[in-house]
């Protein structure tokens, strides 16, 4: 029986829905262990939850654990085009959970969406991009007192957060999942390095080999980007402005150039950096008859497309998420998925399995969260590397990998300082 507060496109497509997320499940082992357990213990009985999240069958498997641990979930979107409509019927239909979730919803649609989540008053928030954590903040800050914390689970989230915490206006603690090394060494950079390739190739159909391909940034997103590229047989270029980062991509065998001389040469544009304008109207401007343009950073900021619209004559959509942009001077420049989130706007996001560990530390840092939020200050904090740790042995367990231990000999050698040469 569904839940009478939701907005998702349409009920009808839940059983779709239902399979998809099944088969996201036999990818997500850790997650069903973590699963089990929290239907034993129930962690979470009587916390209301407010989560603002990607709706893919990743996260459906995500709120599924967190129900069985007692939380009562409240679900909306994290971005306007990420929504996998299937599934936010299924979880309303299947799972009788509030969602709030339409692909494609314009902006007041979504901003609506985020305030139905907060109007459950949730105890804790789960935020990927910490919108709903700024509205919390800015618009509905009678909830405040009533939030024990959230968790964060991307790195544009995290920035906001921490520049929040640095000004004094941060109220609640909240846990950074993203910095978990068994979310952002993985899921960052393998998850968003295939997914984000395959939102490029499902856009526009085109051979990647032999074509010039230039990545903004160089963190782990961007190096899993041009790692992927490279293995398809792309000439990749990297844009950098760190100088430690620039000097890896060069050691890790890339060309390495300012986006003012890559912007002329490059067939595919591909940002991940969490900053604006990185490709940037002078870029415009000396970028080949049809360049094609996408971004994987989390908000459509990257790309500096009013910038590109004035430059523009005429704007159509050639393909379902291709728009073409026909410049005063008779060159085209296409843009994939109007500058959002590749991966899950043109594509279906991460695959299961790196999720798995993601949404691992997830559950496990909210269930940190209620039970240590007395202790925390108003701070954004890292996932405890006991945590960390766990998920990494249930991963590998889950693998049929085994790795080896210590001898006791060995612990006290690593502890001890007498002995050198």
């Amino acid at each position: 029986m569904a839940k009478t507060n939701y907005d998702v496109k349409d009920l009808k497509l839940a059983e779709k829905g239902r399979f998809r997320i099944q088969w996201a499940a036999h990818e997500m082992p850790v997650l069903r262990l973590i699963e089990d357990r929290f239907a034993k213990e129930r962690p979470l009985a009587g916390l209301r939850l407010g989560a603002c999240l990607h709706v893919t069958t990743e996260t459906a498997n995500l709120m599924r654990v967190l129900q069985a641990g007692g939380a009562d979930v409240t679900l909306c979107a994290s971005n306007p085009l990420s929504t996998q409509d299937d599934v936010a019927a299924a979880l309303v239909t299947e799972h009788e959970m509030s969602v709030y979730a339409i692909k494609g919803e314009d902006n007041k649609t979504y901003y609506q969406h985020i305030q139905a989540t907060l109007d459950q008053k949730p105890h804790a928030t789960m935020d990927d991009g910490a919108d709903l954590v700024s509205i919390l903040h800015k618009e509905r800050q009678e909830l405040i007192p009533g939030v024990l914390g959230g968790t964060e689970e991307t790195t544009t989230g995290v920035i906001r957060l921490r520049a929040m915490a640095q000004e004094g206006k941060l109220r609640f603690p909240v846990i950074a999942v993203n910095d978990a090394l068994t979310k952002h060494l993985f899921d960052n950079r393998y998850g968003t390095g295939q997914s984000t390739i395959d939102g490029v190739v499902r856009a526009t159909n085109i051979l990647l080999a032999g074509k010039v391909f230039v990545v903004g940034g160089y963190g782990w997103c961007s190096r899993g980007i041009a790692s992927r590229a490279r293995g398809l047989g792309a000439r990749v270029v990297v844009t950098e402005v760190n100088p430690l980062r620039a000097l890896e991509a060069v050691m890790d065998g890339f060309e390495v150039m300012p986006m003012a001389r890559a912007a002329a040469i490059g067939d595919i544009f591909v940002t991940s950096t969490g900053d604006i304008n990185v490709v940037d109207g002078h870029h415009f401007d000396v970028m080949k008859d049809g360049a094609i343009l996408a971004n994987s950073g989390h908000f459509n900021v990257e790309l500096n497309l009013p910038a590109l619209q004035s430059r523009s004559t005429e704007v159509r959509r050639v393909r379902e998420f291709l728009e073409e942009y026909h410049l005063k001077d008779g060159r085209r420049i296409y843009v994939i998925a109007d500058g959002r989130l590749v991966n899950l706007a043109a594509a279906e996001g991460h695959p299961a399995s790196v999720m798995d560990m993601s949404f691992a530390n997830q559950a496990l840092g909210l269930e940190y969260m209620v039970k240590h939020h007395g202790e925390l200050q108003k701070q954004v904090y890292p996932i405890p590397e006991a945590i960390d740790r766990q998920i990494a042995r249930l991963k590998l367990q889950a693998m049929g990998i085994e790795i080896d231990t210590l001898t006791p000999e060995q612990e006290k050698y690593l502890r001890s300082w007498e002995e050198g040469t």
